[in-house]
């Protein structure tokens, strides 16, 4: 049954873009917000606004049997839940359906199966797909961990089973961090996805972050091709590209089939991602995880694929099949997105709540700017510093470069510090502008220039 009242339980950009993409489709919103956030921007865009609880996620955004309680009672039809927060929760999935309503992504089977990462990891061995060395489950304590660190060797990382963002994950080098930063680890993800386990894998030096972006109806799975997101720092994208450029023919033609496979295993339905380490000295790449829901970078594949994923992940939750076959998805030029966050990069890129006193807008022939925020905006201190997203569409990467430089020489956001300033200096790196970097090339940049 097609969606006619649809319940946001986010916040920001993401909810802000939720909220588009449903008036678009004739879609009524009603928006769940914190009490931090009752001024901002999706709360004044959407058809309706409740309260769900105080700032704190705690109390808000991850009480999800009271978010499921207030959508039932708004008269919605169906819950998104954008990213983090409740969108990869196996058990909040099926508290909406018990409740009579819709849920905007995949099924609580597709998520249990592939949010955990590590039982992802396990269904990707059982396709036959390679697979980081590591744990083969949710590690059982300090014990069982430093016997895997030191037989697939120094360094690892260790990583949430329901992560995302970066979150709940420590890179460590020997016995010694990994006794300290084990239990650090496992209460960030706690805190973060209301599930603490972890699992552990192999640091792989000079990789590539690939991954590929797919939608699927529960009968077929078609990929939108890939993204590169190998600009990172402490393992946090902060820069992602649409497509991948300079690798081989035959190697994205094997990333996307298998992606595709894994995905039609599980049934999947909605959007979803695919994420895979590459190492270009051996031409080979590595299954990490999969993303049960829409990422962050998302507009970099909209743009190139000239269409909208969360219209689609609404039109699919609302019982349509796919749209398209395979051969009708066709990529043009090149886009690129930055992740503007309120930090100050000269101070270890500590946090900048505050108040937004003015903005200016880039724009222009392909430029899109993603954001809630507006001159008297207030930062709330309770979430992530992401306050928006620049990303330019350009007909090759090069001319998607030039254009970035000049979108950030027009940006301009004053009250509070943001790192858009970085931005401006990656664009004009000679290794930025060749594509010569890996996931762990940006923080000894960074370092090389004090920050």
């Amino acid at each position: 049954m097609p969606i006619r009242s649809l319940f946001v339980a986010n916040r920001g950009e993401i909810a802000l873009r939720i909220i588009r993409s449903a008036r678009e489709l004739g879609i009524k919103t009603i928006l769940g917000h914190s009490a931090a956030d009752a001024e901002s921007l999706p709360v004044r865009l959407a058809d309706t606004a409740i309260e769900i609880g105080p700032g704190p996620a705690a109390k808000s955004y991850l009480n999800a049997e009271r978010v499921v309680r207030l959508a039932s009672e708004s008269g919605a039809d169906a819950i998104h839940p954008g990213y983090g927060f409740l969108a990869e929760n196996a058990d909040f999935v099926d508290g909406v359906e018990r409740a009579g309503l819709t849920f905007v992504g995949p099924s609580a089977e597709s998520i249990r199966l592939m949010g955990d990462k590590a039982k992802a990891r396990e269904i990707a061995r059982e396709v036959g797909i390679a697979t980081v060395p590591g744990s083969e489950g949710t590690l059982s304590g300090l014990e069982e961990a430093q016997a895997l660190a030191e037989k697939v060797g120094y360094p690892v990382m260790i990583k949430a089973v329901s992560g995302g963002g970066g979150k709940g994950i420590r890179t460590v080098c020997n016995p010694t961090e990994l006794a300290k930063d084990l239990p650090q680890a496992q209460a960030e993800a706690k805190a973060a996805f209301g599930d603490g386990g972890v699992y552990l894998e192999k640091v792989i030096q000079g990789a590539r972050h690939l991954e590929v972006q797919l939608l699927g109806d529960g009968f077929d799975v078609i990929h939108l091709h890939e993204r590169d997101c190998s600009l990172q720092r402490r393992r946090q994208k902060i820069w992602e590209e649409a497509p991948a450029t300079g690798l081989p023919a035959s190697v994205m033609e094997k990333l996307h089939k298998t992606a595709v496979e894994l995905a039609r295993r599980v049934n999947y339905r909605s959007a979803g991602t695919i994420e895979f380490l590459y190492d270009p000295d051996r031409a080979e790449f590595y299954f990490i995880e999969m993303n049960t829901r829409i990422q962050v970078e998302h507009p970099t594949t909209e743009l190139v694929a000239g269409l909208d994923l969360v219209g689609e992940m609404l039109r699919i939750s609302g019982g349509e099949r796919l749209r398209f076959r395979q051969d009708e998805i066709d990529i043009r030029g090149h886009a690129i997105e930055v992740r503007l966050n309120a930090e100050d990069p000269d101070r270890q890129f500590l946090p900048q709540p505050g108040v937004i006193e003015d903005v200016r807008v880039p724009g222009g022939l392909g430029v899109r700017f993603d954001s809630h925020i507006f001159p008297g905006y207030r930062i709330p201190p309770f979430y992530d510093s992401l306050i928006g997203k620049l990303i330019v569409l350009g007909d090759n990467r090069s001319h998607a470069l030039d254009r970035l430089q000049r979108a950030l020489h027009e940006l301009s956001i004053t009250g509070v510090k943001t790192t858009a300033g970085l931005f401006e200096d990656l664009v004009s790196s000679p290794e930025v502008r060749s594509g010569d970097y890996h996931t762990k090339w940006l923080e000894p940049w960074l370092a090389a220039r004090g920050r």
